[in-house]
């Protein structure tokens, strides 16, 4: 009963935002920022028939591309900014993906030894997706815990944690990692990043 009276709340205060903003901007705009009152403004597309001012990154193939340079934790920065080396998007076999992803969480890097991960996980065998996303999300909240967000690591840390736990019952090859000792290396590791 709770969650329906919050649920109305929000509903009735975001068609008071929506209607303030079409007052304000006319119809067929998307005003963004708080529900007090619009900030900024941008053109829908597909309404309006206006296109975006930047469109996505893609490869000559057109497969979406980040080409845009980020940071060693992974935020982006601005275009023509000096950034780290992208990780290749290429999938590596499993023992090198894990070679190149510790590498990099040495280096200081866990986002880009997600990246890593990640690229196994979707080109890997379906059987074992859940080491391979599990490792990703362990990864990711590594990220979290050294840009600051506590909640946000422990979430993704347990999420990567209970992967890597279904995979491990299930006996699938671990390529050489103690599942366990990683995830409680992966904890040690976040806690050290919340105290700093």
């Amino acid at each position: 009963m709770v969650i329906y009276a919050v649920a109305r709340i929000h509903s009735r205060d975001f068609r008071k935002y929506a209607a303030e903003c079409d007052d304000a901007r006319g119809p067929g705009t998307l005003c963004t920022g708080s529900y007090d009152g619009p900030r900024e403004t941008e053109p829908l597309v597909g309404r309006s028939g206006v296109e975006p001012a930047v469109t996505r990154d893609r490869d000559p193939v057109g497969r979406p591309r980040q080409a845009r340079p980020r940071d060693a934790l992974g935020r982006p920065l601005p275009y023509g900014a000096a950034g780290v080396e992208p990780v290749s998007e290429e999938p590596l076999p499993p023992m090198e993906s894990l070679r190149l992803a510790r590498s990099l969480v040495n280096e200081g890097r866990p986002f880009a030894a997600h990246e890593v991960m990640e690229v196994r996980w979707k080109a890997g065998p379906a059987v074992e997706r859940n080491l391979w996303q599990g490792l990703a999300q362990l990864c990711v909240g590594l990220t979290h815990a050294a840009r600051g967000n506590n909640v946000g690591a422990n979430r993704l840390i347990d999420r990567g944690a209970g992967l890597v736990a279904v995979y491990g019952a299930g006996g699938g090859p671990t390529y050489g990692l103690d599942l366990a000792a990683v995830v409680a290396w992966v904890r040690g590791e976040a806690a050290k990043g919340h105290e700093g």
